[in-house]
């Protein structure tokens, strides 16, 4: 009976695991399977980085009271790094989980058995098949009655070029190149050198801060920013509107840095093209500018879903986004402002497969918008759907904060004036840096 198959989930991060415990609250078979070798292998992989969202929003429900016979207490105030949101909730909580978590078990592949995309008949009658591959190579498969994905996007960034595409010569330059936040406590990588971010997000951000701190305890060493869009745009994020305070803060201090001239900026820099100077990275731009050579090149210009284990599965996507259709116009940054992105449900992720549903990250698809909180509220409707409580499926409990900035993402291309619009946070400076950063 497909009934007693478990729902498989994907992903042992920290909605796949909050997906776990409500299951398992309401008596659901469940088995995670995690690429990794450990539960949120993705968040150690950035584990030295500073959470902007206090515990108090880290914390699944279902997750706490799964945990709490064990004698563990959530953490109440302060903000985690990621080695310690695994060490002190997500690590406990897959021990707790014991054998419903498989590590080292790489999906490669979701279907419906004997059924391809093409074939209608009987298909929502038949069981997920999902394809496996463990560290060592061997390939099996597992039948489910549901599939949860909440693989997120980590582990496919985007590139460099301002396409959306590799940079010609990034593939070749690969290896000088970084795409996630480095441990800057390790400065002698960095300390008198020149080093390049590219990226506006909060990534890029908490990055331009980190080296700050080091060219002030080393003038020689120089850091330039690089903006894809004419001016900062909300690169500075909503400061005090800013609901989640810690989130605000980033963006107040990465201004001082510019203003202060700890950071040089460059805007309207579209990476064409990534080439080799003897031992430095030049990053040339669609309009034939070039920076210096740099040290380390840091991109961190966002991510995307990985949809290559899905093709066999019926889903709709945003053609922008690639994210479900329903959720797409609340998460899009060219359109979303003053913070008003609703919480999502079951309804809004369902897809035309049957009883598949993506949460997490990837439900967001390229938007850079998502909190953990987010993925909770998604993981408990869900879940709520597949147990047959459609009462609570259908129920919101989570208004998100809001983030401050207004106006969408403003004029792409627009140089030298202000994107305009202040619904809710101070007017943005305009920086527009020349042909080339200064030295500091």
């Amino acid at each position: 009976m497909v009934n007693e198959l478990p729902v498989i989930v994907i992903g042992a991060g920290p909605q796949g695991l909050a997906a776990a415990a409500h299951l398992v609250e309401r008596d659901v078979p469940v088995l995670v399977l995690e690429a990794g070798s450990s539960a949120a292998a993705a968040v150690s992989e950035w584990g030295h980085v500073r959470l902007f969202s206090d515990w108090s929003e880290l914390v699944d429900a279902a997750s706490a009271r799964l945990l709490a016979p064990t004698g563990w207490t959530a953490p109440t105030t302060g903000y985690p790094t990621g080695a310690q949101w695994i060490s002190s909730y997500l690590a406990p909580l897959a021990d707790v989980l014991g054998e419903r978590v498989r590590f080292d078990a790489r999906v490669v592949g979701v279907s419906r058995r004997g059924r391809d995309r093409l074939v209608d008949a009987g298909r929502a009658e038949q069981p997920f098949t999902v394809h496996v591959e463990s560290a060592d190579g061997t390939e099996y498969r597992l039948d489910a009655r549901a599939v949860i994905d909440a693989s997120g996007t980590w582990s496919t960034p985007n590139p460099a070029g301002a396409d959306g595409l590799p940079a010609l010569g990034e593939r070749a330059a690969s290896e000088t190149l970084g795409y996630q936040i480095p441990d800057f406590r390790n400065r002698a990588g960095f300390e008198g050198k020149h080093t390049v971010v590219v990226g506006s997000g909060h990534s890029a951000v908490t990055a331009v801060i980190a080296l700050a701190r080091i060219v002030r305890r080393n003038p020689d060493t120089t850091v330039t920013w690089v903006l894809r869009r004419g001016t900062v745009g909300n690169a500075f994020g909503g400061g005090d509107a800013d609901e989640l305070p810690a989130r605000g803060a980033l963006g107040v201090k990465a201004k001082e840095l510019v203003d202060g001239g700890l950071i040089n900026l460059v805007t309207g820099f579209r990476v064409e093209r990534v080439t080799r100077d003897g031992d430095q990275t030049v990053l040339v731009s669609e309009d034939g500018r070039e920076l210096p050579g740099a040290d380390r090149v840091i991109v961190l210009t966002g991510f995307r879903p990985d949809l290559s284990f899905l093709s066999e599965l019926r889903i709709e996507l945003d053609a922008t986004l690639q994210a479900p259709v329903r959720i797409a116009a609340e998460v899009d940054p060219n359109l979303h402002s003053c913070g008003s992105v609703a919480a999502t449900g079951a309804k809004d992720l369902a897809q035309p497969e049957p009883d598949f549903y993506i949460v997490g990250a990837k439900s967001y698809g390229r938007a850079p918008t998502f909190l953990a909180m987010t993925g909770y509220e998604q993981v408990r409707s869900v879940v709520a759907a597949l147990a047959g409580d459609q009462a609570a499926a259908e129920r919101v409990e989570l208004v998100l904060p809001d983030t401050g900035v207004c106006g969408g993402a403003g004029l792409f291309d627009a140089a030298g004036a202000s994107l305009g619009g202040s619904c809710c946070a101070v007017p943005e400076q305009v920086l527009q840096i020349g042909r080339a950063p200064a030295s500091v």
